[in-house]
This record gives structure tokens, C-alpha cells and sequence, in this order.
């Protein structure tokens, strides 16, 4: 099987105030391929609901050598390289115009039961033998994140505009919670160059949620429910960049 290629253009809503695409959307956008390729070869969302049941992301981790910047023309390379009864494993390549590899990404896929919300068995809902790249991820797999001790938390209530299709939290949503809470320095000083996310259980409409940040060489986060279960986890690994000049709140 050949792997999926996807083109995109970095939209006006999609760059922060560097004019230049913000970690969520570049991980949306990484998803977004994911569910075009798994379209393309019959086991997409749609395809899996007709049985009742739908794809949910378990990990993911994604390296970022250069940001994307506003209105610029890219591509998302795509494959499935493991398939195993429990989950799906999906890499990605993003490349600029000129070919050169921006960005890149390995997922790790579960299906559920859409109505008893648990997992099944992964082979037993489509054919993947044919969609099969045997070609290593290009990066380091998604790593297990232990619990996080928060030096700063927050609180957060689900509302309706966090709510995907398969009606709980979406996946680039904890990605943008995550930034909010990062300290202007940072923001102003450094750029990610690795994420690794684990989804550990769904929060759903209407539930109270801590978010909980702990800084140091890297930025670790943990969302929790009101009485401690963990929803998820994830860790930035970050670079040194130009600093910038300008101040992300000035005063007026």
C-alpha cells in the first residue's frame, strides 16, 4: 500500500500572534490527515459508525524542527505501519513546499463501542492487511507519562464547544488548555520541539476538570477530574528561540 499524501494551507485562524501556526493546530491539522487517509482506505469514522463504533486517540507524540507560517502551503504523509487486536499505529511526515520535512508525528489509535464507550478489538471491525506501510515510524514513539506533581492548577468546566463527534473533550482542545497555561516567558522565549499527549479516559459535557502544570526543563500537565481520575497527560519538550520583541500582553 502506498502512503497517503494530504495537502493544507496554513489559514489566518490557525497562527498566533507570531503569525506563525500554533501547537494545536499543527497537531489538528496532523489528525486531520489521519482521518482523510483512513477515509481514503474504508475504515474512516464514517465507516466504523456504521457498525457503532468510531476511532479515539490513546498517544501521540510530535516533533516540530520548523513553525509553519501563516498562509504557507504544506503536505501530510501518512501510513499505518502496526496493527495489533488492542490499537492502530499511524505515522506522519509534514513537508513544506519545498520538500523539506517540517514536522513529524506517530498516533496511536483504539476503536470503541460507541455505545457501551469501551474498547474493542481493533482487527475484528476492518480489513487493515492491504493498508499495511512496513516502513519504521520516523520518530521516537509516544512515551508513557507518570503522574504529574502540579506546581499551578486551574479549573475548568466542559462546555459544548469542547465536544467533538464522538461527544467528549476533542483532542486538540486539552493541546490549547495545555498552552493557556504556560507563563508569558516561555510563550515569548521558547518553541516546542517535541510533544507526547496521553488520552487516558474521556471527559464529557458539562464535568468540572482540573488542569494542572508543573515547569521546569520541560512543561508537564495533567487533567483531572473533581475527585483526582486522570483524563490526561502530556509533556513539552522545549528549544531556545529568538526572543521576541514585543510582549505578549503590553500595557496600554
Amino acid at each position: 500500500m502506498e502512503k497517503g499524501t494530504y495537502r493544507y494551507r496554513v489559514e489566518s485562524r490557525d497562527v498566533d500572534f507570531t503569525l506563525k501556526a500554533s501547537l494545536a493546530s499543527l497537531c489538528d491539522y496532523i489528525l486531520r490527515a489521519a482521518g482523510d487517509d483512513a477515509d481514503r482506505n474504508n475504515f474512516g469514522v464514517r465507516d466504523l459508525n456504521c457498525d457503532g463504533c468510531s476511532w479515539v486517540l490513546l498517544r501521540m507524540c510530535v516533533e516540530i524542527y520548523r513553525r509553519l507560517e501563516e498562509h504557507e502551503d504544506f503536505s501530510v504523509r501518512t501510513w499505518v505501519n502496526d496493527v495489533n487486536r488492542m490499537m492502530t499505529t499511524r505515522n506522519m511526515i509534514v513537508g513544506d513546499a519545498s520538500g523539506e520535512t517540517v514536522a513529524a508525528a506517530v498516533t496511536q489509535w483504539a476503536v470503541i463501542d460507541t455505545d457501551k464507550r469501551r474498547a474493542v478489538d481493533v482487527t475484528a471491525r476492518a480489513d487493515f492487511s492491504y493498508a499495511i506501510v512496513k516502513e519504521p515510524s520516523p520518530v521516537k514513539a509516544p512515551v508513557r507519562i507518570p503522574v504529574i506533581d502540579s506546581q499551578s492548577e486551574q479549573m475548568r468546566k466542559v462546555v459544548y464547544s469542547d465536544i467533538d463527534f464522538n461527544r467528549h473533550v476533542g483532542s486538540v482542545k486539552y493541546i490549547g488548555w495545555f498552552c493557556d497555561m504556560l507563563p508569558e516567558e516561555i510563550i515569548m522565549n521558547k518553541e516546542a520541539a517535541r510533544l507526547d499527549i496521553n488520552y487516558i479516559h474521556e471527559s464529557r459535557f458539562g464535568q468540572e476538570l482540573r488542569v494542572g502544570m508543573s515547569d521546569g526543563a520541560q512543561s508537564s500537565f495533567e487533567v483531572s477530574t473533581a475527585d483526582g481520575q486522570p483524563v490526561c497527560r502530556a509533556v513539552i519538550t522545549w528549544k531556545e528561540t529568538t526572543p521576541k520583541t514585543d510582549a505578549l500582553c503590553p500595557n496600554v
